[in-house]
């Protein structure tokens, strides 16, 4: 059984209802009547109900439940709470109710007050449109620090990894993070690959450097990263710097990394910034025709989780079962 499989199998246990507010994209109705076929999910589709009908044709939606914002009994409701939660910023009862006229806004604020217990979003849409609403209305989960995003990635026939599945952090979100942030990210991710993977994590903080080999800031950053990382969670399995291939591959890590634990054996691969980790991400996914599921967002109160704009249906339907299931671990 591979990796989505198992997570759809997760998802089916406890169906958790998931918003996708994109209903003018038909890959959105694509996966919203995927997903109900399978089983994975309850959806709600955010949008005019006429509208999605006619753009629907055959497919069939008529378990997913259609909500409009304009016509909605909720939306008064809606818009006065997102007023209460941003009048400090300078949010205005006017401006709040053309606010919430906005799908992912509509959407996240139903996650928000509980009629929804995730939303998946990003084929129209930038990664910031999707998880702007997110920070505003759900803000982080208690005691996180920074909300960030990986891929999960399945690379067929590998002896690498779990089997050959890696969890790639951060591939979408933090830019250019500090020390201590890309130690709250390797934290994180460890948490994320136990969750979705049921696997113990093994943590390689990447460089082009292995322990010392080369000296600069980039390395310098990685090595207090890894030093912060270990300090704060010092039952993660976890070590750096380390090169990819002294990360991954056993031969190359006992000769790089000589007494490391983790040096050879990781499986879950933390990248010093954004330009790396995307970079990476992509070239696995298209050279090594690998999976990738994401990019998932970790830290977040509730789960919102983002799309590729070059995502097709089954995309979307392999996130969704991911949400679902980042749902029911925040709902235990």
């Amino acid at each position: 059984m591979n990796f989505l499989e198992q997570i759809s199998l997760r998802a089916k246990s406890d169906l958790k209802t998931i918003v996708l507010p994109e209903s003018s994209d038909i890959r959105t109705l694509k996966a919203a009547a995927l997903v109900q076929e399978k089983g994975i999910a309850n959806i709600v589709l955010v949008g005019n109900p006429e509208e999605i009908k006619k753009l629907s044709g055959d497919l069939d939606i008529s378990k997913a439940r259609i909500v409009d914002p304009l016509n909605s009994d909720k939306f008064d409701e809606y818009a006065n709470a997102f007023y209460e939660l941003r009048k400090a910023k300078g949010m205005t009862i006017e401006k709040a109710r053309e606010v919430m006229k906005d799908s992912l806004y509509y959407g996240v604020m139903m996650v928000k007050m509980g009629e929804a217990d995730g939303m998946v979003s990003g084929a129209i849409h930038s990664t910031a449109d999707t998880l702007r609403p997110a920070l505003q209305i759900l803000k982080t989960a208690p005691g996180t620090k920074l909300v960030s995003a990986f891929f999960v990635m399945v690379v067929p026939d590998c002896e690498y990894g779990e089997k050959g599945t890696f969890i790639y952090s951060d591939s979408g979100l933090v830019e250019n993070p500090n020390a201590d942030e890309l130690s709250e990210i390797a934290i994180a991710s460890a948490g994320s690959f136990k969750a979705l993977v049921q696997a113990e994590p093994i943590v390689a903080m990447l460089s082009y450097s292995t322990y010392g080999s080369a000296k600069s800031e980039l390395v310098d950053k990685v090595i207090k990263a890894t030093a912060l990382a270990k300090e704060k969670a010092p039952h993660l399995a976890l070590d750096g710097e380390l090169q990819a291939d002294a990360a991954i591959v056993p031969s190359v890590g006992s000769s790089k990394a000589p007494g490391s634990k983790i040096a050879g054996k990781a499986n879950v691969l933390i990248f010093p910034d954004l330009n790396v980790g995307n970079i990476a991400y992509k070239l696995t996914q298209r050279l090594a025709k690998a999976e990738a599921y994401g990019p998932i967002t970790q830290g977040l109160a509730r789960p919102v989780n983002d799309l590729s704009r070059g995502c097709s249906a089954e995309d979307i339907v392999g996130v969704v079962a991911i949400t679902a299931v980042q749902a029911q671990n925040m709902s235990k």
